[in-house]
């Protein structure tokens, strides 16, 4: 009786993983067909004939190299100090009982649900006031502001699945509370802290909407997305080449997540006994 049922499931999932990887096949195919096959009016998913010319286009952009540079500075910060915080503040949220905690807790939820794009312009105004337009500054500050409430928010679930004996212990064994920060709970709230990166690191290199808002007159300054732009043309678009940047864009995502898939997939079970 439950054999059909398992295939169904099976097929059902298969499915769904051939519609989400089909855009990502798409994308790969077009970067390399030839500009012919590219723009032709007949579209196959197939071609037998590929080309790595419009890679080439790519990487002789001298703007590409520093875009790239630009992009891994931003999304490195992001991570790196974003992860950093989350970790203080889930703690100080789980560990400590202070007035207005469950307000602090809610506000996190509540700055989820505010739309990016109805923030964008008094976050202009805002890096504008502080000197900060045209600089990485002005796209890090903002993904660090979206990218906290949901790595707070989930680290605190982490946090608080750790055991107060295990705290109690470790001060009985004359271990500080800074000890006990860095050398006992962060190894145990590591994968949280992965899983967090990864939705920071994503974000970050993806953006659009903030690197082509708050970089106007600072071309050195721009990142990858922007990059697309070169390649676009309202006459004759280098469909070939957007989607081969777009597909050299993808690549270092990938990397980012095979090296900490590990941990990502890793749970505390197992890793804290009470």
């Amino acid at each position: 009786m439950q054999k059909p049922w398992r295939t169904a499931a099976e097929l059902s999932a298969l499915l769904i993983a051939v519609v989400v990887a089909f855009p990502l096949y798409w994308m790969v195919l077009s970067a390399f067909k030839p500009a012919g096959e590219v723009r032709g009016d007949r579209p196959v998913p197939w071609t037998l004939s590929p080309s790595l010319d419009s890679f080439r286009r790519v990487f002789e952009n001298e703007d590409f190299g520093r875009y790239f540079v630009n992009s891994v500075v931003v999304a490195l910060s992001v991570v790196l100090v974003s992860a950093l915080i989350a970790f203080l503040a889930a703690t100080a949220v789980t560990r400590f009982r202070f007035k207005l905690r469950t307000t602090v807790l809610i506000l996190f939820l509540v700055a989820q649900m505010v739309p990016v794009e109805a923030l964008t312009i008094p976050m202009f105004f805002l890096m504008r006031d502080f000197g900060a337009l045209n600089s990485l500054v002005s796209l890090v500050l903002p993904h660090l502001a979206f990218s906290l409430p949901f790595a707070v928010w989930m680290l605190r679930g982490f946090v608080k699945a750790v055991p107060d004996s295990l705290e109690e212990q470790a001060f009985i064994d004359g271990a500080s509370r800074t000890r006990f920060l860095w050398q006992i709970l962060f190894p145990l709230v590591l994968p949280g802290l992965v899983a967090t990166s990864v939705f920071s690191f994503i974000s970050t290199w993806n953006d659009f909407l903030f690197a082509k808002s708050f970089i106007i007159s600072e071309p050195a300054n721009q990142t990858l997305p922007m990059a697309l732009l070169v390649f676009y043309d309202k006459e004759t678009p280098d469909w070939g080449g957007v989607m081969a940047a777009s597909t050299v864009m993808t690549i270092p995502v990938l990397i980012f997540f095979v090296a900490v898939h590990r941990r990502l997939v890793s749970g505390l079970g197992g890793a804290v006994k009470d």
